[in-house]
């Protein structure tokens, strides 16, 4: 599953390139010749949305989110782990499972009609970008009982 997650975030990641070449190309285009299509202008938000959705697993896996370090950073590895420790149990998971329970009738109702995008020349697979948002919570939640294992060992001082 580690693997996994890091192969996903170094893909997502490179979607950060294509999302800004693609935005300039957006702007040229406008700007310049007057053109501009819808798609492309979504394509950057779908992008936008993989990166952010996807990277959280891998920022969590890599411990580089963002957190409140006004003691955490003083603190020795062995309650540093039972912060986490409670902060998984006692947030991360709930709250991961909440947004992936809670999005799924939100994602099905989209299945069920193929939603598309609403201009004409949009993207015609909402229900694609939609069905992320559970995956999304899933793989934090997988991600958060990886890290569990690791911080009841330390904190046990296996």
């Amino acid at each position: 599953m580690q693997k996994f997650l890091d192969l996903l975030g170094r893909w997502v990641s490179w979607l950060v390139y294509l999302m800004a070449g693609l935005t300039v190309v957006v702007v040229v285009m406008r700007y310049l010749f007057g053109l501009g299509t819808v798609f492309q202008q979504e394509l950057v938000a779908y992008m936008h949305g993989l990166v952010f959705m996807f990277g959280l697993s891998y920022t969590l896996r890599h411990d580089a989110h963002v957190r409140v370090d006004l003691l955490y950073s003083r603190l020795d590895e062995k309650n540093r782990a039972r912060i986490n420790l409670v902060g998984h149990l006692i947030f991360l998971i709930p709250v991961a499972c909440t947004i992936g329970i809670g999005s799924l009738d939100y994602v099905l109702d989209s299945w069920k009609i193929l939603e598309r995008s609403a201009e004409v020349r949009g993207i015609p697979a909402v229900y694609l970008l939609k069905t992320v948002i559970p995956v999304s919570a899933l793989l934090l939640v997988m991600q958060s009982l990886l890290d569990l294992r690791k911080y009841i060992k330390e904190v046990r001082g296996d």
